[in-house]
C-alpha cells in the first residue's frame, strides 16, 4: 500500500490541531487486539460483531465463516467499517472503511496465518492454509472453511480526544 494523503478535518478538529502522523495510527492498527466489524445485511440494516485482526501488507484483515451473520452479509455487500482504539480518556480511535473482497492466495494467506499466530502467540488462533482458506485444526472435523478478508480501498479516520492530548483532531487518511 502507498502512504496515504494525510489531511486534518477542520470541521472536527482544534483550529490549532495537527493531522495524527500514519505511523502512529499503522501502530494501533498492528497492535489492536479487538474491532468491531460493521456490515450491511441484505435487508440494509447495519450489523456489528467483534473481530480480531492483523494488520499485514499494509491492510488489515479480518476472518468471517460463510455461515455466520458477517460472512452471509459480505456475499451481498463488500462494504464494511472496523473500528478500534480507546477510551474518552486515552489513546487514538481508529476506523478503517473499505471494501471487504476474499483474499485465496495460499501464500497470502500463509503469511497471514503466520501473522495471527506471532500477534497472538498464545496458540489461540493456530491456522492453517487449505484451498484458498483458513482452517482451525482443533476444530471439529471436518474442519470448517473460514475465508479470510482484507479491506481494499480504505479510507481510514484517527481521532485524538481531548482528555489525551490538549487538541482534540480528526485525521483522514485516503490511499
Amino acid at each position: 500500500m502507498n502512504e496515504p494523503i494525510t489531511t486534518i478535518d477542520p470541521r472536527h478538529s482544534d483550529p490549532n490541531a495537527v493531522a495524527t502522523p500514519w505511523e502512529e495510527t499503522c501502530r494501533v492498527l498492528e497492535t489492536a487486539e479487538l474491532f468491531w466489524l460493521s456490515t450491511v445485511r441484505a435487508d440494509g440494516r447495519p450489523h456489528a460483531t467483534p473481530v480480531v485482526a492483523v494488520w499485514l501488507d499494509g491492510a488489515i484483515h479480518f476472518t468471517a465463516l460463510d455461515t455466520a451473520q458477517k460472512g452471509r452479509n459480505l456475499r451481498g455487500n463488500p462494504h464494511v467499517l472496523l473500528t478500534t482504539g480507546c477510551t474518552w480518556n486515552s489513546g487514538l480511535a481508529v476506523v478503517v472503511e473499505g471494501d471487504a473482497v476474499q483474499v485465496t492466495d495460499d501464500e497470502v494467506l500463509g503469511r497471514l496465518a503466520q501473522a495471527w499466530a506471532t500477534k497472538w502467540n498464545g496458540g489461540v488462533w493456530l491456522y492453517q492454509v487449505h484451498n484458498g482458506s483458513f482452517q482451525l485444526p482443533t476444530a471439529p472435523r471436518p474442519p470448517e472453511r473460514i475465508p479470510v478478508f482484507p479491506v481494499t480501498h480504505p479510507k481510514v479516520l484517527s481521532w485524538i480526544s481531548p482528555a489525551t492530548s490538549d487538541l482534540f483532531s480528526l485525521t483522514r487518511y485516503q490511499f
